[in-house]
């Protein structure tokens, strides 16, 4: 098995605060329990994604990257009011991509996303990240597709929505393959098409620990990309997309 980049992963310190969202707090999860589950499948670098409980706090994201090394990199939330110097000083410590969740808050909305999306683009390199239901995408295409470079979670999570998903993916726009628990639709024909539409749209993500998902990751969500996108296909969404992506 070649190695994976594991596009979407939460760390959960009990060390650092966190905040309740709507009610909801998420069991811990920390680096030696991700790496526990992540070295036995072949992770040997990924991308640190802030959840909506975790806020604006960067203090867990830096130290849970400086325990995972050099091969991954952080997602943040951040308020319109960070400074420059603050974006650089992130960039230094390994962030390299800035996320906006629209589906459950704790991050700055649709109004402050493209000033700040292209604020970041423009300051450190950083694309952005969505967590949003597809089928909120068709009001606001026009406007994502002006941003400078753009993901979007959970293969969006709706098959109401995938007309919007694959327009953008064949416009450039990158689709995280994780959280398969949470989507309403069969995932390898949701797959095939997006990889049609682009095949450097792809990103494979664990989701670990999978917080409030259906049905967590499981080992053979891994299987299911491959059998349903081949051996080159494959090899793109577990590892070089999101690799090149995030400019490792």
């Amino acid at each position: 098995m070649p190695p994976i980049f594991d596009a979407h992963c939460h760390i959960i310190d009990r060390a650092y605060p966190l905040i309740p969202n709507n009610g909801y707090l998420p069991d811990f999860f920390s680096v030696d329990d991700y790496l526990s589950r992540a070295e036995p499948l072949g992770i040997v670098g990924g991308a640190v994604v802030s959840g909506s409980f975790q806020g604006f706090d960067q203090t867990y994201l830096i130290a849970a990257l400086k325990r995972l090394g050099p091969g991954f990199v952080g997602v943040t939330q951040l308020a319109a009011s960070v400074t420059d110097a603050e974006l650089h000083s992130l960039h230094q410590h390994g962030v390299r991509a800035l996320r906006f969740n629209l589906k459950r808050g704790g991050s700055e909305q649709l109004d402050q996303l493209e000033s700040l999306a292209v604020r970041v683009h423009e300051q450190v390199g950083w694309h952005s990240e969505l967590y949003i239901d597809s089928r909120e995408l068709a009001g606001i295409e026009a406007r994502l597709r002006r941003l400078p470079a753009l993901s979007i979670d959970h293969l969006g999570l709706s098959h109401e929505g995938l007309p919007s998903l694959l327009r953008l993916a064949e416009h450039g726009v990158r689709i995280k393959a994780c959280g398969f628990g949470r989507v309403d639709f069969a995932v390898p024909q949701v797959l095939q098409q997006i990889h049609s539409a682009n095949p450097h749209a792809l990103m494979f993500g664990t989701d670990l620990p999978s917080t409030r998902a259906p049905r967590a990751f499981d080992n053979n969500d891994i299987t299911l990309l491959v059998d349903a996108l081949g051996e080159d296909g494959a090899h793109k969404a577990l590892w070089h997309n999101a690799h090149s992506f995030y400019g490792l």
